[in-house]
């Protein structure tokens, strides 16, 4: 006879409001589960060594060691030391990117002049951060959880809406103890032209 599978514990979901950014740590084991409440948000994503924020994400080893840059449930995110960080247990949506930096002033300075100025998820990530000893020139390429990067043949890069739907998510287990930054995306076009938040739980039994 087999026994039950044990329930999944879950913290109370946490919301991201719009335009901002949080930091907390996750344990290795625990699984951090992102979700699009709305649809069409993207969610940038750094992670650190919680004993040695030193090391961190790196989208070049994780293109280098998993042999794609369309990562999804399978994948695992890989740090600047070759040690696998995260691994993607679930993904509803299966279209992320990790070739683009977090957007910030100078971000904005470039390309919406007709906007005010924002300090975007650099400064979020920078400022939510802080109290774990990671400076600003800590802060790698971001996991763009949801955001929509087509490249075409020629190379070219293109920033298209999201093709999330409201509900939508992926969860993330953790492979060491680690130090997570998570933001709700401030860029024009990353969000379709709009804002909207983004809620996280951290599971902390997960059968995946």
């Amino acid at each position: 006879m087999s026994l039950p599978r044990p329930a999944r514990s879950v913290t109370t979901a946490n919301e991201i409001s719009p335009r901002t950014g949080v930091a907390f740590p996750l344990r290795r084991g625990h699984v951090l589960k992102v979700i699009d409440p709305f649809g069409v948000q993207v969610s940038d994503l750094l992670a650190y060594n919680a004993h040695d924020v030193r090391e961190a994400i790196s989208n070049g080893r994780t293109f280098d060691y998993e042999e794609t840059i369309a990562l999804t449930a399978g994948s695992r995110l890989w740090s600047n030391r070759s040690n696998p960080m995260l691994t993607i247990a679930e993904d509803t949506v299966g279209r992320h990117d990790f070739l683009l930096t977090p957007c910030s002033e100078a971000t904005f300075r470039h390309f919406y002049p007709e906007h005010p100025v924002h300090r975007g998820c650099f400064g979020n990530l920078a400022e939510a951060l802080a109290p774990y000893g990671i400076e600003p020139d800590m802060i790698p390429c971001a996991f763009n959880l949801f955001m929509n990067v087509p490249v075409a043949p020629d190379g070219t890069l293109q920033v298209a809406p999201p093709i999330s739907k409201p509900g939508d998510y992926i969860r993330l287990r953790a492979e060491m103890d680690l130090v997570i930054g998570l933001t709700a995306c401030s860029a024009y076009a990353s969000n379709g032209g709009s804002f909207k938040p983004i809620h996280y739980a951290i599971e902390t039994d997960s059968p995946a």
